[in-house]
Protein backbone atom coordinates (compact mmCIF):
# COMPACT_ATOMS: atom_id res chain seq x y z
CA UNK A 1 0.00 0.00 0.00
CA UNK A 2 1.34 3.44 -0.97
CA UNK A 3 0.75 6.83 1.31
CA UNK A 4 2.23 9.55 -0.67
CA UNK A 5 -1.56 11.27 -1.46
CA UNK A 6 -0.69 14.63 0.72
CA UNK A 7 1.86 16.14 -2.20
CA UNK A 8 -0.12 16.82 -5.33
CA UNK A 9 1.67 16.14 -8.80
CA UNK A 10 2.59 18.81 -10.99
CA UNK A 11 0.62 21.24 -8.22
CA UNK A 12 -2.76 19.96 -9.13
CA UNK A 13 -3.75 20.55 -5.84
CA UNK A 14 -6.82 17.63 -6.77
CA UNK A 15 -4.20 15.04 -8.04
CA UNK A 16 -2.78 12.84 -5.41
CA UNK A 17 -1.52 9.22 -5.06
CA UNK A 18 -3.79 7.17 -4.24
CA UNK A 19 -4.00 4.85 -1.03
CA UNK A 20 -4.51 1.13 -1.42
CA UNK A 21 -2.93 -0.17 -4.13
CA UNK A 22 -0.32 -2.66 -5.01
CA UNK A 23 2.02 -2.88 -8.28
CA UNK A 24 0.45 -6.24 -9.85
CA UNK A 25 3.82 -8.71 -10.24
CA UNK A 26 4.85 -9.60 -13.43
CA UNK A 27 2.74 -6.84 -15.51
CA UNK A 28 5.04 -3.24 -16.50
CA UNK A 29 3.23 -0.58 -14.90
CA UNK A 30 -0.02 -2.03 -13.95
CA UNK A 31 -1.54 -1.41 -10.57
CA UNK A 32 -4.18 -3.32 -8.17
CA UNK A 33 -6.84 -0.69 -6.83
CA UNK A 34 -7.68 -1.95 -3.44
CA UNK A 35 -10.15 0.92 -2.11
CA UNK A 36 -13.15 -0.67 -2.84
CA UNK A 37 -14.31 -4.57 -3.13
CA UNK A 38 -13.83 -4.28 -7.24
CA UNK A 39 -10.53 -4.59 -7.02
CA UNK A 40 -9.67 -3.14 -10.35
CA UNK A 41 -6.84 -3.88 -11.69
CA UNK A 42 -5.56 -0.80 -14.18
CA UNK A 43 -3.10 -0.56 -16.49
CA UNK A 44 -1.05 2.41 -17.06
CA UNK A 45 -2.79 5.61 -18.40
CA UNK A 46 -6.22 3.72 -17.84
CA UNK A 47 -8.79 4.63 -15.02
CA UNK A 48 -10.21 2.40 -12.45
CA UNK A 49 -14.23 1.37 -12.95
CA UNK A 50 -14.74 4.89 -10.46
CA UNK A 51 -13.82 6.92 -13.27
CA UNK A 52 -11.48 9.16 -10.59
CA UNK A 53 -8.24 6.89 -9.78
CA UNK A 54 -5.77 6.71 -12.95
CA UNK A 55 -3.05 4.60 -13.19
CA UNK A 56 -0.08 7.51 -14.49
CA UNK A 57 3.52 5.94 -15.11
CA UNK A 58 2.84 2.60 -12.81
CA UNK A 59 1.24 5.06 -9.90
CA UNK A 60 -2.30 5.40 -9.10
CA UNK A 61 -3.78 8.56 -8.68
CA UNK A 62 -6.95 10.12 -7.35
CA UNK A 63 -8.28 12.73 -9.03
CA UNK A 64 -10.67 14.49 -7.06
CA UNK A 65 -8.67 15.58 -3.96
CA UNK A 66 -10.94 18.54 -2.78
CA UNK A 67 -12.14 19.02 -5.93
CA UNK A 68 -15.88 19.59 -4.68
CA UNK A 69 -19.09 19.69 -6.52
CA UNK A 70 -21.20 20.40 -3.60
CA UNK A 71 -21.20 22.18 -0.11
CA UNK A 72 -24.40 22.10 1.28
CA UNK A 73 -25.83 22.74 5.20
CA UNK A 74 -28.37 19.94 5.84
CA UNK A 75 -30.24 18.49 8.50
CA UNK A 76 -29.12 14.89 9.24
CA UNK A 77 -32.50 13.93 9.02
CA UNK A 78 -31.78 14.36 4.96
CA UNK A 79 -28.89 11.81 5.13
CA UNK A 80 -31.11 9.48 6.19
CA UNK A 81 -30.03 9.54 9.63
CA UNK A 82 -32.96 9.31 11.95
CA UNK A 83 -32.14 7.90 15.13
CA UNK A 84 -28.12 9.64 15.03
CA UNK A 85 -28.02 13.21 16.90
CA UNK A 86 -31.73 14.09 15.69
CA UNK A 87 -32.64 17.71 15.10
CA UNK A 88 -28.63 18.16 14.28
CA UNK A 89 -27.35 19.98 11.32
CA UNK A 90 -24.56 18.81 8.94
CA UNK A 91 -22.23 20.03 5.89
CA UNK A 92 -22.52 17.80 3.39
CA UNK A 93 -19.91 17.70 0.30
CA UNK A 94 -19.54 15.53 -2.59
CA UNK A 95 -16.61 15.68 -5.45
CA UNK A 96 -18.15 13.21 -9.13
CA UNK A 97 -17.69 9.84 -10.09
CA UNK A 98 -19.08 6.50 -8.35
CA UNK A 99 -17.93 2.89 -8.70
CA UNK A 100 -21.45 2.39 -9.47
CA UNK A 101 -23.77 2.68 -12.22
CA UNK A 102 -27.18 2.92 -11.06
CA UNK A 103 -29.29 3.77 -14.04
CA UNK A 104 -31.99 5.52 -11.96
CA UNK A 105 -29.11 8.16 -10.02
CA UNK A 106 -30.82 10.98 -8.94
CA UNK A 107 -27.36 12.61 -8.38
CA UNK A 108 -26.12 11.27 -11.55
CA UNK A 109 -24.86 14.72 -13.10
CA UNK A 110 -22.01 14.22 -10.83
CA UNK A 111 -21.77 10.39 -9.98
CA UNK A 112 -21.51 9.47 -13.22
CA UNK A 113 -18.95 12.43 -14.27
CA UNK A 114 -16.00 10.58 -15.10
CA UNK A 115 -12.41 10.70 -16.69
CA UNK A 116 -10.48 13.81 -17.07
CA UNK A 117 -12.65 15.74 -19.30
CA UNK A 118 -15.89 15.22 -16.74
CA UNK A 119 -14.00 16.33 -14.06
CA UNK A 120 -14.94 20.02 -12.19
CA UNK A 121 -15.66 21.56 -8.90
CA UNK A 122 -13.94 24.10 -6.64
CA UNK A 123 -10.75 23.06 -4.71
CA UNK A 124 -11.03 23.26 -0.88
CA UNK A 125 -8.38 22.21 1.65
CA UNK A 126 -9.36 19.82 4.36
CA UNK A 127 -9.46 23.05 7.02
CA UNK A 128 -11.76 25.10 4.70
CA UNK A 129 -14.23 22.67 4.91
CA UNK A 130 -13.81 22.12 8.75
CA UNK A 131 -13.81 25.86 8.92
CA UNK A 132 -16.75 26.36 7.34
CA UNK A 133 -18.76 23.44 8.97
CA UNK A 134 -17.90 25.59 12.49
CA UNK A 135 -18.49 28.68 11.17
CA UNK A 136 -22.08 27.31 9.95
CA UNK A 137 -22.33 25.80 13.48
CA UNK A 138 -22.85 22.52 12.15
CA UNK A 139 -22.93 19.84 14.05
CA UNK A 140 -21.07 17.24 12.00
CA UNK A 141 -19.72 16.65 8.53
CA UNK A 142 -21.44 14.46 5.98
CA UNK A 143 -19.71 12.84 2.85
CA UNK A 144 -22.43 12.15 0.43
CA UNK A 145 -24.40 13.10 -2.62
CA UNK A 146 -21.70 10.53 -4.84
CA UNK A 147 -19.89 7.65 -2.95
CA UNK A 148 -17.62 8.91 -0.89
CA UNK A 149 -15.28 5.86 -1.07
CA UNK A 150 -13.80 7.25 -4.33
CA UNK A 151 -12.70 10.29 -2.79
CA UNK A 152 -11.59 8.16 0.50
CA UNK A 153 -8.15 10.24 0.79
CA UNK A 154 -9.71 13.87 1.52
CA UNK A 155 -12.58 11.90 3.10
CA UNK A 156 -9.98 10.48 5.46
CA UNK A 157 -8.06 13.87 5.93
CA UNK A 158 -11.44 15.99 6.64
CA UNK A 159 -12.83 13.42 9.24
CA UNK A 160 -9.91 13.08 11.54
CA UNK A 161 -9.29 17.06 11.52
CA UNK A 162 -13.04 17.29 12.32
CA UNK A 163 -13.00 14.66 15.02
CA UNK A 164 -10.57 17.01 16.91
CA UNK A 165 -12.98 19.92 16.49
CA UNK A 166 -15.60 18.03 18.10
CA UNK A 167 -17.26 17.53 14.95
CA UNK A 168 -19.24 14.00 14.18
CA UNK A 169 -18.86 12.73 10.86
CA UNK A 170 -20.95 10.26 8.77
CA UNK A 171 -21.26 8.91 5.69
CA UNK A 172 -24.24 7.81 2.75
CA UNK A 173 -22.51 4.93 1.24
CA UNK A 174 -23.44 1.82 -0.91
CA UNK A 175 -21.43 0.12 1.29
CA UNK A 176 -18.40 -1.29 -1.59
CA UNK A 177 -16.04 0.31 0.32
CA UNK A 178 -12.77 -2.32 1.02
CA UNK A 179 -12.05 -4.03 4.29
CA UNK A 180 -8.52 -2.11 4.14
CA UNK A 181 -10.32 1.08 3.23
CA UNK A 182 -12.76 0.94 5.83
CA UNK A 183 -10.54 -0.56 8.83
CA UNK A 184 -8.73 2.59 8.75
CA UNK A 185 -10.61 5.42 8.69
CA UNK A 186 -13.56 3.82 11.48
CA UNK A 187 -12.28 5.05 14.52
CA UNK A 188 -13.22 8.66 12.93
CA UNK A 189 -16.71 7.64 11.33
CA UNK A 190 -19.49 7.31 13.42
CA UNK A 191 -22.47 7.29 11.64
CA UNK A 192 -23.04 5.41 8.16
CA UNK A 193 -26.10 5.19 5.59
CA UNK A 194 -25.85 2.37 3.88
CA UNK A 195 -28.08 2.18 0.60
CA UNK A 196 -29.28 -0.87 -0.96
CA UNK A 197 -31.52 -0.60 -4.38
CA UNK A 198 -34.09 -3.42 -5.62
CA UNK A 199 -33.41 -4.95 -1.83
CA UNK A 200 -29.64 -6.24 -2.85
CA UNK A 201 -31.45 -8.34 -5.82
CA UNK A 202 -28.17 -9.68 -7.69
CA UNK A 203 -30.31 -9.57 -11.08
CA UNK A 204 -30.91 -6.37 -10.09
CA UNK A 205 -27.42 -5.13 -9.22
CA UNK A 206 -26.10 -6.65 -12.76
CA UNK A 207 -28.52 -5.24 -14.91
CA UNK A 208 -29.34 -1.76 -13.90
CA UNK A 209 -26.53 -0.99 -11.62
CA UNK A 210 -23.63 -2.10 -13.59
CA UNK A 211 -22.10 -4.24 -10.37
CA UNK A 212 -21.08 -7.89 -10.30
CA UNK A 213 -22.10 -9.45 -7.13
CA UNK A 214 -23.91 -7.00 -3.62
CA UNK A 215 -22.49 -9.74 -1.32
CA UNK A 216 -19.70 -7.82 -0.48
CA UNK A 217 -21.79 -4.86 1.06
CA UNK A 218 -23.22 -7.85 3.73
CA UNK A 219 -19.83 -7.80 4.87
CA UNK A 220 -19.02 -4.60 5.42
CA UNK A 221 -22.05 -4.25 7.25
CA UNK A 222 -20.88 -6.40 9.66
CA UNK A 223 -17.14 -5.43 9.69
CA UNK A 224 -19.06 -1.65 10.75
CA UNK A 225 -21.00 -3.29 13.38
CA UNK A 226 -17.68 -4.57 14.38
CA UNK A 227 -16.22 -1.20 14.61
CA UNK A 228 -19.61 0.24 16.26
CA UNK A 229 -20.43 2.73 13.42
CA UNK A 230 -24.02 3.60 13.60
CA UNK A 231 -26.01 2.17 11.02
CA UNK A 232 -29.01 2.56 9.43
CA UNK A 233 -30.01 1.11 6.13
CA UNK A 234 -31.71 2.26 3.10
CA UNK A 235 -33.41 0.63 0.30
CA UNK A 236 -35.11 1.94 -2.99
CA UNK A 237 -37.85 0.32 -4.08
CA UNK A 238 -38.01 0.58 -8.02
CA UNK A 239 -41.31 -0.21 -9.86
CA UNK A 240 -42.01 -2.97 -11.81
CA UNK A 241 -37.94 -4.41 -11.83
CA UNK A 242 -36.67 -4.05 -8.29
CA UNK A 243 -39.72 -5.03 -6.02
CA UNK A 244 -39.53 -8.21 -5.43
CA UNK A 245 -41.35 -9.42 -1.51
CA UNK A 246 -39.19 -12.25 -1.52
CA UNK A 247 -36.11 -9.94 -1.75
CA UNK A 248 -36.65 -7.52 1.13
CA UNK A 249 -38.04 -10.33 3.04
CA UNK A 250 -34.19 -11.76 2.71
CA UNK A 251 -32.87 -8.62 3.27
CA UNK A 252 -35.14 -7.38 5.81
CA UNK A 253 -34.47 -10.74 7.69
CA UNK A 254 -30.31 -11.04 7.41
CA UNK A 255 -30.47 -7.08 8.94
CA UNK A 256 -32.47 -8.96 12.43
CA UNK A 257 -30.08 -11.68 12.22
CA UNK A 258 -26.85 -10.01 11.46
CA UNK A 259 -27.55 -6.36 12.67
CA UNK A 260 -30.12 -6.44 15.29
CA UNK A 261 -33.64 -5.88 15.24
CA UNK A 262 -33.37 -1.74 16.32
CA UNK A 263 -31.25 -1.19 13.01
CA UNK A 264 -33.39 1.86 11.72
CA UNK A 265 -34.86 0.77 7.86
CA UNK A 266 -35.90 3.16 5.74
CA UNK A 267 -37.86 2.16 2.37
CA UNK A 268 -37.77 4.82 -0.01
CA UNK A 269 -39.87 5.53 -2.81
CA UNK A 270 -38.37 5.70 -6.25
CA UNK A 271 -38.95 8.89 -8.69
CA UNK A 272 -37.84 8.21 -12.22
CA UNK A 273 -34.53 9.39 -12.84
CA UNK A 274 -31.75 9.76 -15.54
CA UNK A 275 -31.73 6.21 -17.83
CA UNK A 276 -35.04 5.09 -16.14
CA UNK A 277 -37.14 7.97 -16.50
CA UNK A 278 -40.10 5.91 -17.85
CA UNK A 279 -40.79 3.76 -15.34
CA UNK A 280 -43.78 4.84 -12.92
CA UNK A 281 -43.05 6.87 -9.02
CA UNK A 282 -43.51 3.59 -6.32
CA UNK A 283 -47.38 3.37 -5.59
CA UNK A 284 -47.36 3.82 -1.56
CA UNK A 285 -49.10 0.51 -1.42
CA UNK A 286 -46.09 -1.12 -2.29
CA UNK A 287 -43.89 0.91 0.38
CA UNK A 288 -46.73 -0.02 2.67
CA UNK A 289 -46.27 -3.58 1.90
CA UNK A 290 -42.68 -3.75 2.14
CA UNK A 291 -42.89 -1.90 5.52
CA UNK A 292 -45.72 -4.41 6.92
CA UNK A 293 -42.88 -7.09 5.68
CA UNK A 294 -40.12 -5.56 7.52
CA UNK A 295 -41.58 -5.29 10.24
CA UNK A 296 -43.33 -9.29 10.43
CA UNK A 297 -39.74 -9.70 10.13
CA UNK A 298 -38.80 -8.25 13.50
CA UNK A 299 -37.66 -4.90 12.53
CA UNK A 300 -38.62 -2.23 15.24
CA UNK A 301 -37.92 0.93 13.05
CA UNK A 302 -39.38 0.84 9.89
CA UNK A 303 -39.54 4.16 8.05
CA UNK A 304 -41.35 5.33 4.46
CA UNK A 305 -39.26 8.18 2.83
CA UNK A 306 -39.84 10.04 0.06
CA UNK A 307 -43.77 10.17 0.92
CA UNK A 308 -43.77 13.98 2.63
CA UNK A 309 -47.03 13.22 5.35
CA UNK A 310 -46.48 9.70 5.33
CA UNK A 311 -47.26 8.59 9.17
CA UNK A 312 -44.09 6.11 8.39
CA UNK A 313 -41.89 9.20 8.65
CA UNK A 314 -42.06 9.54 12.33
CA UNK A 315 -40.26 7.24 15.12
CA UNK A 316 -42.76 5.10 17.55
CA UNK A 317 -42.35 3.90 20.72
CA UNK A 318 -41.78 -0.06 20.07
CA UNK A 319 -43.05 -0.53 23.54
CA UNK A 320 -46.23 1.93 23.94
CA UNK A 321 -46.71 2.78 20.49
CA UNK A 322 -46.27 6.38 20.96
CA UNK A 323 -44.82 9.10 18.80
CA UNK A 324 -40.81 9.22 20.06
CA UNK A 325 -39.80 11.65 17.12
CA UNK A 326 -42.28 14.02 15.34
CA UNK A 327 -41.06 14.86 11.41
CA UNK A 328 -42.33 17.17 8.99
CA UNK A 329 -40.07 16.23 6.33
CA UNK A 330 -36.49 16.20 6.89
CA UNK A 331 -37.20 18.34 9.97
CA UNK A 332 -38.07 17.52 13.64
CA UNK A 333 -41.49 18.98 15.18
CA UNK A 334 -41.29 17.49 18.26
CA UNK A 335 -39.20 14.95 20.66
CA UNK A 336 -40.57 12.91 23.29
CA UNK A 337 -37.49 10.97 24.74
CA UNK A 338 -35.44 11.34 27.86
CA UNK A 339 -31.94 12.53 28.16
CA UNK A 340 -30.76 9.16 28.09
CA UNK A 341 -32.83 8.27 25.03
CA UNK A 342 -35.93 6.86 26.78
CA UNK A 343 -40.13 6.67 25.51
CA UNK A 344 -41.16 9.32 27.76
CA UNK A 345 -44.31 7.32 28.26
CA UNK A 346 -43.14 4.40 29.20
CA UNK A 347 -39.86 4.47 29.95
CA UNK A 348 -38.44 1.67 26.99
CA UNK A 349 -35.05 2.48 26.04
CA UNK A 350 -34.21 3.24 22.55
CA UNK A 351 -31.03 3.00 20.43
CA UNK A 352 -31.76 6.92 19.70
CA UNK A 353 -28.11 8.52 19.96
CA UNK A 354 -29.41 12.23 21.07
Amino acid sequence: MVDEYRTPLNNSQNLRVAKFWDQVEGKEKTVKCKLCKRYCEISNNSYGACGVRKNIDGKLYTLVYGLLTAVAIDPIEKKPLFHFKPGSSVLSISTVGCNFFCQFCQNWEISQSRLEEGLYGNYYEPEEIVNIALSNRADGISYTYNEPTVFYEYMYDVAKIAKQKALFNTMVTNGYISEYALEEISSYMDAATVDFKGSGNKEFYQKYMGVPDPSPIFDTLTLMKEKKIHIEITDLVVPKIGDREEDIDKLTKWIVENLGDETPFHILRFYPQYKLNYLPITPVKTLEKFAEIAKNNGLKYVYIGNVPGHGLENTYCPSCGKVLIEREGFYIEKINLTEDGRCKYCGYKTNIIL
